[in-house]
């Protein structure tokens, strides 16, 4: 349903997903998605405030789930459990950030609301009068006598993501400044009470050009880190971890690189793992080697999705709490079955810290036979925890598995017998 600024509708729906898209263009920035839980106009805490950095409400009510694309199609996504919203909040505001750019500069900018369960499409507002602002709130989800409703509003911020969150309530973290050196050291000044925890909006995204980056500096380097991995198609914005028919396959495999006859797309995230004691290993689906998140190796699946179900891709989380026990880490995916490589597959990877900035990149896409592919290998230095983007794509030589490719590519030494799931 095709909206003007201002207008409402009824959204009957239990949950719902709120996609905000956009297209990609020469000179355009990227938008990121967020949402903010209201209580008569103001968030409660910081923790109302759902973006990158914070993915998921503590009630599990509102998530973050990411961004996709397909060609020069962009979307980044919500998901809202209205069942699940507090009774307190009234209102849960759905904005976006331009992130290098304004909004003038983003072509076909639009908000979509589609029920969670079905994926019929409940409301749509496209914008089209953005110039100058870096921040937007372009609907919101309000009670109205029992129910919800969606607005479509269209109301514009020149102070970027930080100043529409603090318009709402929320402590933003100021950006470091640069200060000129004295000529003498000032006397010291009296102790001050510590500052209240306040909202870090910054985000480490790894490129060509930049590919590492450190945890430690970043003050991510403890706590859960979730790695996530999505991947879309062409012509078929699926998931990484979708069960897919065989024409969306087809859909995918353009030049005929996808599909063998019969057969669901199953593709594994995997983990080369070595010890600051010697030990080392493998994590992944085959022969249910999960790992342990709490004992030796620290990093855990959450499980092999075979059935479709997980709409948010497959997951694993390190313990950097334990980080002192930790060398180094390979993450990279497998083709299981389903597809015969990578080709006209696109992904982007997300290593979400329990503290500090999460870390994004995308991958390349795969022109080779490639049916394994090293993600990013984390390395502890003795002081500094440091993530490096990888993004290599892998072809293993006749009758040489994928696990055992990677782990010859990088020198693990691993010893491999058959394991199947």
């Amino acid at each position: 349903m095709a909206m003007l600024k201002g207008g409402n509708v009824p959204v009957a729906a239990g949950a719902v997903r709120v996609e905000l898209g956009w297209w990609a263009a020469p000179g355009a920035p990227d938008v990121d998605a967020s949402a903010l839980l209201l209580v008569s106009g103001r968030v409660r805490d910081d923790g109302d405030f759902v973006f990158c950095n914070q993915p998921v409400h503590a009630s599990g009510a509102v998530r973050y789930e990411g961004r996709t694309g397909s060609g020069a199609a962009r979307t980044d996504t919500l998901v809202v459990d209205l069942t699940a919203v507090d009774g307190a909040v009234d209102t849960v505001v759905l904005a976006a950030s331009a992130d290098g750019g304004t909004f003038g500069q983003v072509p076909g900018l639009y908000i979509r609301v589609l029920d969670a369960a079905g994926g019929a499409e409940l409301a749509r507002f496209d914008s089209a009068d953005a110039t100058a602002e870096t921040a937007y709130v372009l609907g919101e989800l309000y009670r109205r006598q029992g129910g919800w409703k969606f607005r479509a509003v269209g109301q514009g911020y020149a102070t970027g993501l930080a100043g529409l969150a603090t318009d709402f309530g929320v402590s933003v973290e100021a950006e470091p400044e640069a200060t000129a050196p004295t000529a003498t050291p000032a006397a010291p000044a009296p102790a001050a009470p510590a500052p209240a925890a306040r909202v870090s909006l910054t985000k480490v995204t790894l490129t060509k050009e930049a590919p590492s980056v450190s945890l430690t500096k970043q003050g991510g380097a403890g706590g859960a880190m979730r790695v996530n991995l999505d991947w879309t198609g062409a012509g078929a914005a699926k998931r990484f971890g979708k069960k897919l028919g065989r024409k969306a396959m087809e859909a995918l495999g353009a030049r005929g690189a996808l599909l063998p006859p019969g057969g669901d797309l199953d593709l594994d995230l995997c983990a080369l793992y070595e010890l600051t004691d010697g030990s080392a290993g493998v994590v992944h689906p085959l022969g249910n080697s999960f790992g342990a998140l709490h004992a030796p190796p620290y990093l855990q699946l959450d499980g092999d999705d075979r059935t479709g179900a997980v709409a948010t891709g497959e997951n694993l989380t390190i313990n950097l709490d334990h980080q002192s026990h930790i060398r180094r880490i390979l993450l990279f995916v497998t083709v299981y079955a389903g597809a015969r490589s990578f080709e006209g597959l696109h992904a982007s990877v997300t290593l979400q810290p329990q503290h500090g900035a999460p870390v994004e990149f995308t991958l390349d896409a795969c022109t080779v036979p490639s049916t394994v592919c090293a993600l990013a290998l984390i390395t502890h230095t003795g002081s500094e925890l440091v993530v490096h983007r990888e993004a290599r794509y892998l072809v293993p030589e006749p009758g040489v598995s994928p696990q055992r490719t990677v782990d010859h590519a990088y020198g693990w030494g691993l010893t491999w017998s058959p394991a199947k799931k």
